[in-house]
């Protein structure tokens, strides 16, 4: 486990699912996989929010995460996305990623039912005790419409094999109060990009990126910048990329990204209702937006 936990840093793909005619597309999604290695990042999250892990099947699932693991080959880790807003589910899915070689596994807070702070440790405390693999909490209030309070990661920490967060409130202070809560050793990855500069400077490691679906070099460079104290070449690259972030949530994710990952020809840009298909001047927007980065003429 502490080879793997010393690998969880630095560019981390929240990987895109790449649908066609209704399908998940594993030959796509293969190919993204090998160019996410090559091109510097330094790990892997199948079937998180970004992947549209609410509609998919569970043999779909189990098919996502085993070609990412069977792909990516040990060369980086992959963090498997198998929280639920049900315990007995995330512990089955988890135990499944397990089965398949996952690493880690990533698990949100309980989404739509709005567990208490005491319902949200016994989640974690079940799902603990269920695998071997290390898990990151994933803290996105946005989304789940509940927040995981810092005394309560705090508590969660002390679970033997929860072994960091996914950050995604955009609240910096949040990292300094969750590293003095849980420790030094409390893996902390940002799950915003547009902070995921600021958020190594209070204390992170990384981030589990949406843009680096379609800029992975860049995303990788930005934070091995960080993670060496270079921080005017991380802001340069910040700077490159900031329109991009903020075009790839231009309405809700993925679709933005999965349409710019269309404009590179790494898969269609469809996605499961009931995400919509992306607006014409969204479509502009995004262009414009990757056109800027470098990434299309």
């Amino acid at each position: 486990m502490t080879q793997n936990l010393d690998r969880i840093r630095g560019s981390i793909t929240a990987l895109i699912t790449p649908f066609r005619d209704g399908k998940v597309d594993l030959k796509a999604l293969a190919e993204i996989v090998e160019r996410q290695v090559a091109e510097g990042t330094l790990g892997l999250v199948p079937c998180g929010t970004t992947g549209e892990t609410p509609t998919l099947s569970h043999d779909e699932f189990l098919a996502v995460v085993g070609t990412t693991v069977k792909t990516a080959k040990g060369r980086v880790p992959v963090i498997a996305g198998t929280g639920t807003n049900s315990t007995a589910h995330t512990i089955e899915l988890t135990q499944a990623a397990e089965k398949l070689g996952a690493d880690a596994a990533l698990v949100v807070t309980p989404y739509y039912n709005k567990p208490t702070q005491e319902g949200l440790y016994l989640h974690y405390q079940a799902v603990a005790a269920a695998t071997r693999l290390p898990i990151l909490i994933y803290n996105i209030p946005g989304r789940a419409a509940v927040e995981m309070s810092v005394e309560t990661m705090a508590r969660v920490a002390k679970l033997s094999n929860v072994v960091g967060v996914k950050d995604a409130t955009a609240n910096l202070g949040r990292v300094t109060q969750q590293r003095l809560a849980c420790g030094a050793n409390f893996i902390q990855i940002s799950g915003e990009d547009p902070t995921a500069l600021g958020f190594n400077a209070h204390g992170g490691v990384g981030c589990i990126s949406v843009t680096s679906n379609v800029a992975p070099r860049l995303c990788s460079d930005m934070q091995n910048a960080t993670l060496k104290g270079d921080y005017a070449a991380a802001r340069a690259i910040q700077d490159r990329l900031m329109p991009l972030h903020e075009a790839l949530f231009c309405e809700t994710s993925p679709a933005p990204v999965k349409y710019a990952a269309s404009l590179l020809g790494l898969c269609s840009e469809d996605c499961r209702l009931p995400l919509a298909p992306l607006t014409e001047t969204s479509k502009a927007r995004v262009r414009a937006a990757m056109t800027k980065a470098g990434l299309v003429n």
